[in-house]
């Protein structure tokens, strides 16, 4: 029965495209190709009008957009357009279009742009509307919109299609103009606090800067394979020992894992790096950038985020990571100082190693973190000093060499940022370069790579340095309330229907 369905609604569309098709083909026979028009000449968007009525009451506007809606009435009709910001209506009759202009009206279809000059009013019902002198056909819409209520409300077919979406689901629009307004309101925080924005190559010879497994390209003038860069890290560190104090880069990187609710494989990340500061600085900036921009875009701190109350304004809780496992379990590692005391608690805890490499007390812990820990935290909390075998690029901390000087975010049970007092020893870079290598080579192709020329721009001198990694899309799932990263990407990545 549904495949039938399908066939029919097949069938009626290809119909309805095939009179759209010859309205076309009329048009271009009488030399009003819509499709050779190049500017329109609009003076003022719908949401002008509409937030200012009484500057344009019965003045003259130009106004453009797609038709939305219609209703014809004889010889007087309404329509209405959508342009960028807002809809409008408008009231186009005979007697001031003229007979020849009134009927190309009546043909024109749903979805097609429309230019529209006229003076505004308001209807008796009071809606602001434009009363039309003159109606110009801008574009033609050769496939029909998806119907209002019915037609769209599949999400894959809404990521797929996300130009019909826009359309057709205003608030969807919303979303994305808030995701702007976000991602500028950081660029201007962190021009407050002295950093510069710089752009890094994404291509790299070297895959580095975090644990993921890359996507591999080939160069063909240069005859080598290149990969996507993972992380913007290690160029950006390059920067800072070139003798800048303060850099960032809000860009995309690109990782060839799964893909689910909170990943996709390409996605944006900002980093910053700041010399002469360390990881405890990056909390405060963390603190900062989160708590500003909901303040300055939602105009509060408390947010709720799918049908949990956060509250991001200053004074988060700061634990540490072997404190939190405590706190939730009972369970002190500082109690368990081998690999092999550790491993014997995880099996019988149940936790399962994923393989022979992460059996070691800094992979156990993590992974008791994970189990017992991550979900419970709701409220924003800084998790700190990560056992040196999960964090290849953090400074050991000076009172205990197992753990390092990084901290995550985690608000909701979801980590939001990642940060460092970056290592900046080229002798310790070099042996954990060397341990990531040994991984890659067992078979763990999330390792990292031996990067010989960061080993050497770290031998010229690399300041005491705090670094800081944000996700922007889960970021703006956040302030947006939005339950998956396809809804924050305007293009998800999408598997191909053939």
């Amino acid at each position: 029965m549904q495949d039938n369905n399908n066939q029919e609604q097949e069938l009626d569309m290809n119909h309805l495209m095939q009179i759209r098709r010859e309205k076309l083909e009329e048009l271009q026979k009488q030399g009003k190709d819509p499709f050779e028009i190049t500017k329109f000449n609009r003076t003022n968007t719908a949401g002008e009008i509409k937030a200012n009525y009484e500057k344009f009451e019965q003045k003259d506007v130009t106004v453009a957009g797609r038709i939305i809606a219609k209703r014809i009435m004889g010889k007087a009709s309404f329509c209405t357009i959508q342009d960028c910001d807002e809809k409008i209506q408008s009231y186009v009759s005979i007697n001031d279009l003229g007979e020849e202009s009134y009927q190309a009206f009546k043909t024109f279809d749903i979805g097609d742009f429309i230019g529209i000059t006229g003076f505004v009013f308001k209807t008796r019902t009071e809606e602001i509307s434009v009363h039309a002198k003159e109606v110009t056909l801008l574009s033609k819409s050769l496939r029909p919109l998806p119907e209002k209520f019915h037609g769209l409300k599949d999400p894959d077919l809404r990521y797929r299609q996300r130009y019909t979406d826009l359309i057709v689901n205003p608030e969807v629009k919303q979303t994305f103009i808030l995701r702007s307004k976000i991602i500028s309101n950081i660029r201007k925080i962190l021009e407050e606090n002295g950093y510069l924005e710089v752009e890094t190559p994404v291509l790299n010879t070297i895959s580095g800067g975090a644990t993921a497994k890359p996507f591999i390209t080939h160069h063909n003038s240069l005859n080598i394979d290149m990969y996507l860069r993972i992380a913007l890290e290690l160029n950006l560190k390059r920067l800072i020992v070139g003798g800048f104090d303060k850099v960032y880069e809000i860009g995309r990187v690109f990782r060839n894992e799964g893909m689910d609710i909170r990943h996709n494989p390409e996605f944006t990340m900002l980093e910053l790096y700041a010399a002469y500061e360390d990881f405890h600085d990056m909390m405060d900036i963390t603190e900062k950038i989160f708590s500003q921009t909901a303040k300055d875009i939602l105009g509060t701190t408390k947010i709720t985020y799918q049908g949990q109350e956060i509250d991001l304004a200053p004074g988060w809780k700061r634990i540490t990571m072997i404190d939190s496992i405590k706190e939730a379990c009972g369970i002190d590692f500082n109690e368990i100082l081998t690999d092999e005391e550790a491993v014997k608690l995880a099996k019988e805890k149940g936790i399962e190693i994923p393989d022979k490499t992460k059996e070691t007390r800094g992979d156990i812990i993590s992974l008791f973190f994970d189990e017992y820990v991550e979900k419970t935290l709701i409220q924003p909390t800084f998790i700190y000093e990560y056992p040196v075998e999960i964090s290849p690029l953090a400074k050991k901390c000076p009172n205990n060499k197992k753990m390092t000087e990084r901290f995550e975010l985690f608000i909701g049970g979801r980590e939001y940022g990642n940060a460092f007092s970056e290592l900046n020893d080229p002798i310790d870079q070099y042996e954990r370069f060397k341990k990531q290598v040994e991984a890659r080579e067992s078979g763990d192709e999330e390792a990292g790579m031996m990067d010989e020329d960061y080993i050497q721009a770290l031998e010229i001198g690399l300041p005491p340095t705090g670094g800081l990694g944000i996700g922007i899309d889960r970021f703006v799932m956040l302030l947006t309330d939005s339950a998956s990263i396809r809804d924050v990407l305007l293009f998800p990545t999408m598997k191909p229907l053939n």
